[in-house]
């Protein structure tokens, strides 16, 4: 087992520089972190002041995590410099489960899946078999194409709105949307890595000029309170549901894999199935926590690798910093209140991109790691995501079937992924190709490079 260097704060930087480092991994995360809340709690329905606390405990819980990771023990922790926050990928799944069951179930899938994270960490390096990346690829390209609805829908005003589809929606929405595209194409580096956050400010301020933002729920927010469990009621289970949350947190560990290796890489540390492991555990004990408190699962964030990379700090003192900040912001319901004022609009011109950026994921892990020119990978791929998009646009398709067999249709993520692992299986077996093994070394070694 490789050797964990439990010495966490450099001596020779001075503190401020400490501070500004970790304060720069909380601004490249913290789009992607509180836009999770803020989609979940509006496709549900959540009051102002439900969704003030959904960021806040959001947060809260995006630090614990982080620092759950960077504090390695025999049991839990990777050790190594990473930044833990919402997995994009179970948005959809979240909004279904809340609209088909409830919330409370939403909350008990969460624990189920952290639960299942934890006792079988040592067990997923074997697992992980059952994703190589044509399945992988599939999963998260699935995800990414079901939540563009979602993006439009908000982009309009949000359904249900008189003003649906209204010119200033439009304006704000694609006007968000064109100023993240310039910057990206203008600018670089940490500039680029917080261009979906700048987006989301100035949409946000050109809006309050149009009479579009309202003030009042940062007024009545109060300035500080504590972390309050199960804050939406006690926790309900369902096996449909449960089983939805665990396809998603295998399709994470698998993400998390990639940046692991990809981190081991920038460190100089040779990660080893242990450490997987241990990196496992922990955010399977973050995604528990965070069902308790009714926050949402957690993952490794890619883009705070890529901020590690091209700042070239790699100690684990900044990630402790940027750990307690969020912490401290998430106590604070006024700073959390703030995200709440954006227009739905603005919210949408960001999500298509940033969930556009899912689909666009999922088609580099195809094209970079599957050979494409193999007739087996195609098929794969074409019918594990017409049939995920086919179950998410006509569920009532399988309205008839037993309860037992639903529990693998009531889901577009569920049937596309059963239906990616089966014919996975049927023809490729267990073990990849030794082509996508070197094309995955490949990708880390081009993720890291990015």
């Amino acid at each position: 087992m490789s050797q964990i260097d439990n010495r966490i704060f450099v001596k020779n930087r001075h503190p401020l520089q400490t501070f500004s480092l970790g304060l720069q991994h909380v601004l490249a995360m913290y789009a992607g972190a509180v836009i999770v809340p803020l989609i979940v709690g509006g496709n549900l329905g959540f009051s102002q002041e439900q969704i003030t606390y959904l960021v806040a405990i959001d947060l809260f819980m995006c630090g614990i995590a982080t620092l759950l990771q960077v504090f390695a023990n025999r049991w839990f922790g990777i050790g190594m410099p990473v930044v833990l926050g919402c997995a994009f990928q179970a948005v959809t799944p979240m909004i279904a489960i809340g609209k088909d069951f409830g919330i409370s179930y939403i909350y008990g899938a969460i624990i189920a899946m952290g639960l299942f994270v934890i006792l079988f960490g040592g067990l997923f390096g074997k697992l992980i078999r059952l994703f190589p990346p044509v399945v992988t690829g599939s999963v998260v390209t699935i995800i990414g194409v079901t939540l563009i609805p979602v993006a439009f829908n908000d982009l309009g005003g949000g359904q249900g709105n008189p003003d649906f589809g209204s010119p200033t929606n439009l304006l704000l929405g694609f006007g968000v949307l064109v100023f993240i595209v310039i910057m990206n194409k203008l600018s670089g580096g940490f500039i680029r890595a917080i261009s979906i956050l700048l987006g989301l400010v100035i949409g946000t301020t050109i809006a309050s000029f149009m009479g579009q933002v309202d003030f009042t729920p940062v007024a009545e927010a109060s300035w500080f309170h504590a972390v309050q469990p199960f804050y939406f009621g006690v926790p309900k289970f369902n096996m449909t549901a449960i089983l939805t949350m665990i396809i998603v947190a295998m399709v994470g560990i698998a993400e998390s894999t990639g940046v692991f290796m990809a981190l081991g890489k920038i460190v100089g540390r040779d990660v080893d199935s242990k450490d997987l492991a241990r990196g496992y555990r922990a955010e399977g004990l973050a995604i528990t926590i965070g069902g308790i408190f009714n926050a949402f699962p957690y993952t490794t964030y890619s883009q705070n690798v890529g901020l590690i990379q091209m700042s070239r700090v790699k100690t684990r003192d900044v990630i402790v910093v940027a750990g307690c900040l969020l912490m401290l912001l998430g106590l604070v319901p006024k700073i959390a209140a703030l995200t709440t004022l954006i227009p739905k609009s603005v919210l949408g011109g960001a999500m298509v991109a940033m969930f556009g950026m899912v689909v666009s994921s999922g088609l580099r892990m195809l094209g970079s790691q599957v050979d494409m020119n193999r007739h087996e990978n195609l098929l794969i791929i074409a019918c594990s995501v017409g049939m995920g998009l086919g179950v998410t646009v006509v569920p009532q398709l399988f309205a008839s079937l037993p309860s037992t067999v639903r529990i693998l249709t009531d889901n577009g993520i569920v049937a596309g992924t059963f239906t990616a692992m089966v014919l996975n299986l049927l023809f490729n077996g267990t073990k990849q190709p030794t082509s996508e093994l070197q094309k995955d070394e490949e990708e880390i070694s081009h993720s890291v490079a990015s």
